[in-house]
């Protein structure tokens, strides 16, 4: 009988990690991931998406399973198409938050993506996407951003870097919502508590998988607290530099394929799985 893998759960971020910049993922990575299941590991996706804009990604990478979506707010079956688990944002508290932030920086531009499995992103007058193949609708004014339940808000200024605003949101908002960046012109609003890391160790506690078994991939400050409740964290060579500070590795970047690099060392070509 063949030994377990030292990893038998891979959580892998989406955007600047696994996928390339035009959202493909190569047959490198694909291949790799291959490996990962004839061993008899898991790979989860978890990633800020919300479940409507990863399901495409999903079915492109054979995912039959669950994933952690929408920073971790969503836990998301692919096999049946169901939330599995989800927290929404309260409206007032979103309100009361871009207001404390407004008060600091002035005028800020926001989004919110819906909660569910058919949710909308709705983007306000103002705001523009980080990510111009997502999907979006754009609506008249701000209220018309909480017509229908949210699971997060997203946020943009004209003129602070990514970095500041976070920074300086993070301290205006307290326990209204966490606060997290997880790209470029992305900042974010979550119910309070909610990261990647509480919907990761929901799934894992599903799969019946503990924290030191999993290996994380990512590139962003809101895959700190992903890299914190794992066994082990690997950083993208381009990652940010707070991400870099507290992972195990860094690896090539998600245009070099940095997953596959790692998990072709782990989960060696020919590899059989485990019973």
């Amino acid at each position: 009988m063949a030994a377990p893998p030292a990893y038998a759960l891979i959580a892998t971020d989406l955007d600047g990690t696994l996928l390339r910049g035009d959202d493909s993922v190569s047959d490198r990575s694909l291949a790799a991931l291959e490996r990962v299941a004839r061993a008899g590991a898991r790979h989860l996706v978890v990633t800020g998406r919300p479940a409507p804009r990863v399901r495409p990604l999903l079915a492109a990478l054979g995912c039959t399973g669950l994933a952690v979506c929408g920073q971790g707010a969503q836990v998301y079956d692919a096999g049946t198409g169901r939330l599995l688990w989800s927290v929404r944002l309260d409206r007032e508290l979103a309100e009361a938050a871009i207001g404390k932030i407004e008060a600091e920086v002035g005028q800020v531009f926001a989004a919110v993506d819906q909660d569910g499995v058919d949710g909308l992103t709705l983007i306000e007058p103002g705001y523009l996407m980080p990510h111009p193949t997502l999907p979006a609708v754009r609506v008249g004014r701000r209220d018309d951003l909480w017509r229908e339940p949210i699971s997060k808000v997203l946020l943009r200024h004209h003129a602070l870097s990514d970095d500041e605003l976070a920074a300086t949101a993070r301290a205006a908002v307290g326990s209204l919502a966490t606060v997290t960046m997880s790209g470029p012109g992305t900042v974010e609003l979550q119910p309070c508590g909610v990261t990647k890391a509480t919907g990761l160790a929901l799934a894992a506690g599903h799969l019946g998988i503990a924290a030191e078994r999993a290996l994380a991939f990512g590139d962003m400050p809101n895959d700190i607290p992903m890299f914190e409740w794992a066994g082990r964290g690997v950083a993208m060579a381009d990652a940010h530099p707070a991400l870099k500070a507290v992972a195990d590795e860094v690896t090539t970047s998600n245009e070099d394929d940095g997953v596959a690099v790692v998990l072709e060392g782990l989960f060696p070509a020919g590899r059989p799985g485990h019973g």
